[in-house]
């Protein structure tokens, strides 16, 4: 029914709202080591998350209506087994990266309650209560998270954006001559800068992956990414800009909350605590808007007979509450087993696994969205188009995984061998 799928500012703040993480907040400090070559990273990162949004926007024209983004995506143009590693690579990182989001909102929290930054125990439990809020609010049906998803995005980005702006008039120009002071090329710290700001970037093809419940999804999903993309992308690169213009380098890149600190620069200590809170919201927002997919993916590869067919089970809302419900659960061992070494490292691990495996189904993308076009259309002038895109798609991609670093590559390609045997399985169980 019409009255409960997904218009254009609900589909839109799915993508504003799950790439508008916990990153953006912590990740001016992490680039500050860097020197601000690393805006230059910022501009290289934008421009491959357009092209891989260009990926995504025209597979969906050319699917329209089907749901499962990358994996359908994947799937069609280079058949069951490139489209299964990638449903099993992109559920991987939907679920890590939930237990990434959940670890920094109780971090964020621990400014106004202490005790959760003493107290393991009662972190976890916080946590856990949390996400397992937010399933309940997506078990209730696609259109009251798409709802919780739009609110939760316009609050979260006043205060990013208020600072991005209002600090353009607060800045110190001596703070930008420090170019480069990583003590590598300038190549490398561009390479390193950009896979980082990428990260920020993770989830641009969200819009696609509920393609089914959005309204008239040829003309929404177009929109709704590349206005996506541009909202964040300007709060991305203001931010980061004023903020390196406001705090010198020497104090940015250790600085435990810049966001909050810089407001306090600008408007005094009474504006921490309102950015500490815009953290929250945004990383609650993250949380609903990542928790809404990783019911969908395992949904999608269900019904085509490739994951088991409980996933595909719809509640009386029609939503597929037993892959949510099994996605989260997944979310809490993950918690409880790296909270014992620390918030910090837990969350940077989960972060960096999910962005790499969910790099793994961009770049599988961007490789069938070539074959299937050529099948379509043959080597027509506007194929060569798409190819070229889809090629720069590709190259961004497998850089980016490059820039990851081994010990992440390492772990994610061993994650993705694991769903080998399910594969497998399901293959025999449908001969």
């Amino acid at each position: 029914m019409s009255e409960k799928k997904l218009g254009f500012w609900t589909s839109s703040s799915l993508v504003v709202g799950n790439m508008i993480g916990s990153g953006i907040f912590l990740l001016p400090a992490t680039l500050a080591s860097y020197g601000s070559i690393s805006i230059i990273g910022w501009v290289v990162s934008a421009f491959g998350a357009a092209a891989l949004a260009f990926v995504f926007i025209e597979f969906s024209k050319m699917l329209s209506g089907t749901s499962g983004g990358p994996y359908i995506y994947s799937r069609e143009g280079l058949g069951d087994f490139a489209g299964f590693l990638v449903a099993w690579g992109y559920w991987i990182s939907i679920w890590c990266v939930n237990a990434a989001i959940a670890i920094a909102l109780v971090s964020y929290l621990g400014v106004f309650f202490p005790v959760l930054q003493s107290n393991n125990l009662i972190a976890i439990f916080t946590g856990l209560a949390i996400v397992w809020g937010v399933v309940w609010i997506n078990t209730r049906g696609i259109r009251e998270a798409g709802i919780f998803s739009l609110i939760t995005s316009i609050l979260k980005i006043t205060p990013l954006l208020a600072i991005g702006i209002f600090g353009l008039f607060y800045l110190k120009f001596e703070n930008f001559t420090s170019f480069n002071i990583s003590g590598q090329t300038d190549l490398n710290a561009i390479t390193q800068t950009a896979t980082l700001t990428f990260f920020a970037y993770m989830g641009i093809e969200c819009a696609t992956i509920p393609s089914g419940d959005i309204e008239n999804p040829k003309r929404t999903i177009p929109r709704s990414t590349y206005f996506g993309l541009g909202v964040v992308t300007v709060i991305y690169i203001l931010g980061t800009v004023s903020l390196m213009g406001i705090i010198p380098p020497e104090k940015l890149q250790y600085s435990q909350a810049p966001f909050a600190d810089a407001a306090a620069l600008i408007w005094g200590s009474w504006a921490e605590n309102i950015v500490a809170t815009g953290a929250i919201i945004s990383t609650l927002g993250a949380l609903n808007g990542w928790i809404l997919i990783q019911g969908q993916i395992p949904a999608a590869i269900s019904r085509d007979r490739l994951f088991p067919k409980l996933f595909a089970k719809e509640n009386s809302n029609g939503v597929p509450a037993i892959g949510i419900i099994l996605s989260s659960i997944l979310i809490s061992v993950l918690m409880i087993m790296n909270y014992s070494k620390g918030l910090v490292a837990a969350f940077k691990f989960a972060l960096l696994l999910s962005s790499m495996t969910a790099l793994i189904a961009y770049l599988f993308t961007s490789v069938s969205y070539a074959v299937y076009s050529a099948k379509q259309e043959g080597f027509s002038k506007g194929f060569r188009k798409k190819l070229m895109l889809a090629f720069i798609a590709f190259i961004f991609s497998v850089w980016a995984i490059a820039g990851s670093g081994m010990e992440i590559v390492y772990w994610g390609f061993l994650l993705l061998i694991g769903g080998l045997p399910v594969f497998a399985w399901m293959k025999m169980q449908h001969k």
